[in-house]
């Protein structure tokens, strides 16, 4: 947790005490290579607390949303997966198609969180999300497909 003292510093500011499941749960999203559910905290955590509740996993993962230190995203599968937000910012494009996960720069969001506040005085929380669509390969087979079909049609 050495890597991020500011999140336990944060933590000891809003006067949360700084427990050891809490402190592993930090840990396990720190030391997490992409992002991760609650179920896979769950094991992880276990493996070294085996005493520890789902419970405790999923309130310790909603203060720490709370506290904007970690990001909640749902990746297309239905549940939620978990990242520090102190790590480089960044979205994902999700094709609906083939799954195919591209990641794109915060700076983009940047306009629109402006056009938003200057429009309707809505200042947007845009820390870690998803936008789903067509990948290019499979907006480019289904335009293809798409073709084939209608020459096929208007052959008959």
């Amino acid at each position: 947790m050495a890597a991020h003292p500011s999140i336990v510093e944060s933590l000891r500011q809003e006067g949360y005490r700084l427990t050891p499941q809490r402190m592993m749960i930090l840990a396990i999203i720190d030391d997490s290579t992409s992002h991760i559910s609650a179920e896979e905290i769950y094991r992880k955590v276990r493996e070294r607390y085996p005493f520890v509740n789902i419970s405790t996993i999923y309130r310790t993962l909603n203060l720490l949303k709370k506290l904007r230190l970690i990001s909640e995203t749902d990746m297309g599968e239905g549940y939620g997966r978990y990242e520090l937000l102190g790590r480089h910012r960044h979205h994902h494009l999700i094709c609906r198609q083939c799954g195919e996960s591209l990641a794109f720069e915060h700076e983009l969001l940047k306009p629109l969180q402006s056009r938003l506040l200057e429009n309707y005085g809505f200042a947007a929380d845009v820390d870690h999300f998803a936008i789903f669509g067509l990948c290019q390969r499979c907006r480019l087979a289904e335009e293809v497909s798409g073709a084939r079909k209608e020459g096929q049609h208007v052959a008959d």
